[in-house]
């Protein structure tokens, strides 16, 4: 696609690139792989200790409030794209056009499964955010209405540009990874869930449907994995007490990215009703690599995942069980699910995000 504004270097939101690797940490790696793909030079800001402008042991707050203004006026950059759902300067840098990308509102929406000072942090910071941006792109048209219904003045600069998903694709494990794997010794059929241990996510859900299933005799594995997170103590002390009563549920905690898309391509069954998601990247690498997923009704998976995916209500235990059983169980039925999930999640490339990105981008300097 021919390019109508020159866009030869971008100053780049690095403030999650060192560190170990969440939702924003892979948009903003991909992001930037892709973009340097067409061309496009990126200054990497406020990462910790790589980049052109390193924070060190300041706090990314402080690096964005205070330091990052003077970065920008001395960048060559006419663009910042800040990455972090309202991580951008308060004050405008005269001659520099600002983008924001927002992933989710789930502090406003869901304030319970945060604390209440990021909440706090969240809505005073974003209120002003999206004021100084020039274009804001939201990762799905749930993520663009959420924001709008609080901040409808905004509507004119907002975009959607869903995420990619063909990261996984390449990724191999070596030979430590190869000898994790097998000291697991995991059944050959099992269910899969990962992601964060907190309330929104929705993890009792699975514990439900996996009680369920035992009880009607028909008892699966189930591996967890991902980090304690703000309100996941009663899910741990749950599969503690499930454990202690015959439950195989094998928790595995944070894992390199190599491992976790091992266990997600091994796996059964990938199992993510969460209540509420910006987008659901889990299920989409799942649905990717050819495990079928089944996702709750709330939120942007439904917009994401479409047909490719199981949907259930987000409290419908006996619903969740009667999917989980069908695909442990059912050949046919898993691989009917597997095809449709990788016809779907197809669609999502890293190479299209950049170049709708850069469509953003063009909007954003035809402002200056």
């Amino acid at each position: 696609m021919r390019r109508l504004v020159s866009i030869a270097t971008v100053a780049f939101d690095a403030s999650l690139w060192d560190e170990p690797t969440t939702g924003i940490g892979l948009y903003t790696r991909c992001l930037a792989s892709a973009l340097e793909a067409r061309g496009v030079r990126l200054e990497r800001l406020g990462a910790r200790v790589s980049g052109e402008d390193p924070r060190g042991r300041m706090g990314r707050t402080v690096y964005a409030l205070g330091r990052l203004p003077e970065t920008l006026r001395r960048s060559e950059a006419r663009l910042y794209h800040a990455l972090g759902n309202f991580n951008l300067p308060l004050v405008r840098v005269p001659g520099k056009a600002y983008v924001l990308t927002v992933h989710d509102m789930i502090p406003l929406l869901m304030p319970e499964t945060v604390s209440r000072a990021y909440r706090w942090q969240f809505r005073l910071w974003l209120s002003r955010s999206v004021q100084v941006a020039d274009r804001i792109v939201c990762v799905s048209a749930c993520t663009r209405d959420d924001l709008l219904a609080r901040h409808p003045e905004v509507e004119g600069k907002v975009s959607v540009v869903h995420n990619g998903v063909d990261h996984v694709s390449g990724m191999e494990l070596d030979a430590t990874g190869k000898a994790f794997l097998k000291a697991l010794a995991l059944p050959h059929r099992y269910v899969l869930y990962a992601g964060s241990l907190d309330v929104r996510k929705n993890v009792g859900l699975v514990l439900d449907a996996l009680e369920r299933l035992k009880a009607r005799g028909r008892p699966a594995t189930l591996v967890m994995v991902g980090q304690s997170w703000f309100g996941s103590g009663p899910v741990e002390s749950r599969v503690a007490r499930m454990r202690s009563v015959g439950h195989d549920i094998r928790t595995l905690g944070y894992q390199s990215e190599p491992v976790f898309f091992e266990l997600m391509r091994r796996a059964t069954v990938f199992a993510f009703p969460s209540r509420y998601e910006g987008f659901g990247l889990p299920p989409l690498e799942a649905m990717l690599m050819g495990t079928p997923a089944i996702v709750s009704t709330m939120g942007a998976t439904p917009e994401v995942c479409g047909e490719g995916a199981l949907a259930v209500g987000p409290d419908d235990a006996d619903g969740l069980a009667d999917a989980m059983d069908r695909l442990l169980h059912s050949d046919p039925e898993r691989r009917r699910w597997a095809d449709a999930g990788r016809r779907q999640a197809a669609r999502f490339t890293w190479a299209r995000v950049a170049e709708e990105t850069l469509s953003v981008y063009e909007e954003a300097l035809r402002g200056l």
